[in-house]
């Protein structure tokens, strides 16, 4: 049991201690599906994967609210379909939610839906994933710089000028790149497993860190490939999560179905590659958060194949005000902790960021 300070701002989620791996082992150890689905993978790189440590379930703050119509839609933008998912009074506060690897807005279907009571919320795909245009690699270049930039516009084209922003895993990059160029347009944040510290990363990136990005060639790739098939990417959703049974099939089988469109493999691919130009912006992403001191909520997945639970307490070493929940979860917590998270985004918002407007208001 975590028992945090109240000065921070940080609340006391109940979980397990994890332990102390022996070098080379995952700091988020490996549930037993997803050890079957990746040891490939690991064996090519060298990595020793460590069973998962079960943790105690987070306590879970109710909130009901009426039914929320969620619509769907496309924006052109530079040529590109991009697809999203929106829901809300578009005269409330706003909310974008950037989505990981490998979904797509769909991983924030029911978010959505829970935060439409309140909030004007937008879930785009990127290109290349869910329902957006899959342009040719070879003469579209998936990048996180150009995702950014596509993103951009997609947001100014639907009249999100300035807004709340919830970054999951490839999220970070993004919303961080747009954020860098437009710090005016945060609100607040929301941080769910993306990481932003070098201590963030598990060896299962060893592959990724010590091959692919010192020599990118079929060799280096070819053990990669094994993130892409169905198997693994039901692993990536079921590993540490808290109730299994709360996991839809829908989010692999969706996102696998996705991956057998022509280019999936390859934009997967180049955008593995390209997550290293992300590494060397890491320190100006934190000196904008310790400058800037955004109202930040994070929620942390303490089980995560590919971000150690580390890497979320490194935050707060830039942000010491941050809220932070650790969650008995996985990459996508929300998943299984959709109530507790919707409910203390709901608390927040109206404690931290709209009380905050009016006590500023109220003092001028």
């Amino acid at each position: 049991m975590f028992n945090l300070h109240s000065s921070h701002h940080l609340v006391s989620v109940a979980t397990s201690d994890q332990g102390k791996s022996a070098p080379g082992n995952l700091r988020a150890p490996i549930g037993p599906f997803l050890r079957k689905c990746i040891a490939p993978i690991a064996v090519a790189f060298g990595t020793v994967i460590s069973p998962l440590t079960p943790a105690t379930a987070a306590p879970v703050q109710e909130h009901t609210a009426m039914p929320v119509q969620v619509t769907y839609g496309t924006v052109k933008v530079d040529g590109l379909n991009i697809a999203y998912r929106e829901a809300g009074d578009p005269a409330s506060p706003k909310l974008v939610l950037l989505h990981g690897f490998p979904a797509s807005s769909h991983q924030y279907r029911d978010l959505i839906r829970a935060l439409g009571d309140k909030f004007h919320v937008i879930a785009p795909d990127y290109p290349g994933f869910g329902d957006s245009d899959t342009p040719d690699p070879a003469a579209y270049r998936y990048t996180f710089d150009k995702i950014s930039d596509v993103v951009e516009s997609f947001l100014a084209a639907k009249g999100f000028d300035h807004y709340g922003l919830f970054v999951q895993d490839y999220g970070g990059p993004v919303g961080f790149r747009i954020l860098g160029r437009h710090p005016e347009a945060l609100d607040w944040l929301i941080i769910q497993n993306t990481n932003a510290y070098e201590i963030g990363f598990t060896p299962i990136w060893d592959g990724l860190r010590g091959a692919l990005w010192k020599n990118r060639s079929p060799e280096t790739e070819k053990p990669l490939l094994g993130f892409l098939t169905r198997d693994a990417i039901k692993g990536i959703y079921l590993h540490g999560a808290k109730s299994t049974d709360l996991m839809s099939p829908d989010n692999w089988e969706s996102d696998f179905g996705f991956m057998q469109r022509p280019h999936a493999v390859r934009m997967n691919l180049d955008l593995f590659y390209d997550y290293r130009t992300n590494v060397p912006l890491y320190p100006k992403w934190q000196a904008f958060l310790r400058e800037r001191q955004p109202k930040t909520i994070i929620f942390w997945g303490q089980n995560d194949v590919f971000f150690t639970k580390e890497g979320g307490e490194a935050y707060l070493q830039d942000l010491p005000n941050a809220e932070m929940h650790r969650l008995v979860g996985g990459h996508f917590a929300v998943e299984d902790n959709l109530d507790y998270i919707s409910a203390n985004m709901h608390r927040f918002y109206d404690v931290k960021v709209a009380g905050g407007k009016m006590k500023a208001v109220r003092s001028e």
